[in-house]
């Protein structure tokens, strides 16, 4: 739907939220759109297994995924809340490394 450039206005937002129809399969911009996430938390989504791209892409590939399936999950309350607390013990566990990182220089 939108472009494959990182840099996504509000109109273009705001196009997406009101397609009638989405398309096939989205990228990682548009799938973060739709359930209310960034766009940086859709890696850790994929690494927690909450979320699961089209086919078998390479690490550094362009991820895309169903949009049904996004749409789904967006409508689905418990789903919503075990990816947002996959995404805390993310940030959580990142926070911590960063922090004995920085403790062992000090």
């Amino acid at each position: 739907m939108l472009a494959s450039r990182s840099i996504v206005t509000g109109q273009e937002k705001f196009a997406l939220l009101n397609c009638r129809r989405l398309p096939g399969r989205v990228n990682t911009s548009d799938t973060a759109l739709l359930p209310g996430f960034q766009e940086h938390d859709i890696a850790a989504l994929v690494a927690a297994k909450r979320l699961n791209p089209l086919g078998k892409p390479a690490a550094n590939s362009p991820k895309y995924f169903a949009a049904t399936e996004i749409v789904e999950h967006a409508a689905n309350s418990e789903w919503l809340s075990q990816a947002t607390k996959a995404l805390a013990k993310y940030w959580q566990r990142k926070n911590q490394r960063k922090q004995l990182r920085l403790g062992c220089f000090v």
